[in-house]
């Protein structure tokens, strides 16, 4: 019988690392099903360094690319004052970019998913951001959540589908009135894309607080199936060790 594996801790450096960990400790290459459930959303610049270039070795994204597919950082950070202005140069001038040089975009983004979801288009941030807002007229909690699996485009006869493995995200505001983010994957893959998916996560729920006049105050993420990916056992002990060691 497989037991939920749950990692709870204030920053996802250490988190990814005591997830690897446990692959590493444990038979198999994967964990069936991981919990895992963050506050604070500290860093440690050596942990993220170190997978940064052990990516690049790879040769895969890195960090903050895979982040970017779910929330654009680096674009919000230019367009604070106006969100609506983040959705329209995302959705008509960064957008078709990236489907245009990665291939891997033809069916879109997640951030896209989000912002501009179905053939209708919906914009599932704007109806989540307007129902955790103070002067919102309908504050029904089914409002607050947003489907990225669209069936209608997404299950197909392929051998191999990289997207989406994002599923579902919810939003959830506490009685401390913070925001917490819950997310689901069907199958995430640890080492090429956990780190990037959980900051990018991360940055989506601190940017749907900032906007409903809240703070984010934990990340919830349920993964069916964590699989190593890639990384032999050997190479994995090899790559968390230098982690440590440059730690100390």
């Amino acid at each position: 019988m497989n037991v939920p594996v749950l990692i709870e801790d204030n920053n996802l450096s250490n988190a990814w690392c005591k997830t690897l960990q446990h692959i590493i400790d444990n038979s198999g290459n994967e964990i069936t099903p991981l919990v895992l459930t963050l506050s604070d959303f500290e860093e440690n610049s050596v942990v993220k360094d170190e997978l940064n270039n052990d990516l690049g070795i790879h040769q895969l994204d890195s960090i903050d690319i895979v982040s970017e597919t779910i929330f654009p950082q680096s674009l919000y950070l230019f367009n604070k004052s106006n969100r609506h202005e983040l959705y329209k140069l995302y959705l008509e001038n960064v957008l078709p970019r990236l489907k245009k040089i990665d291939k891997r975009n033809s069916a879109g983004t997640y951030f896209e998913r989000l912002i501009a979801f179905g053939d209708g288009r919906k914009n599932q941030l704007e109806i989540i951001i307007d129902s955790l807002s103070e002067d919102s007229k309908i504050k029904r909690r089914s409002k607050s959540q947003a489907a990225i699996f669209d069936p209608l485009k997404d299950h197909k006869n392929g051998v191999f589908q990289s997207f989406p493995c994002l599923q579902h995200v919810s939003f959830y505001k506490s009685e401390n009135g913070g925001l917490i983010i819950n997310s689901f994957y069907a199958m995430q893959y640890l080492y090429q894309r956990a780190y990037g998916n959980w900051l990018g996560l991360i940055n989506l729920g601190k940017f749907v607080a900032q906007e409903a006049g809240l703070e984010l105050e934990r990340f919830n993420c349920f993964v069916g199936v964590e699989k190593l990916d890639h990384l032999t056992k050997a190479q994995a002990k090899g790559l968390i060790s230098k982690m440590k060691v440059e730690n100390e």
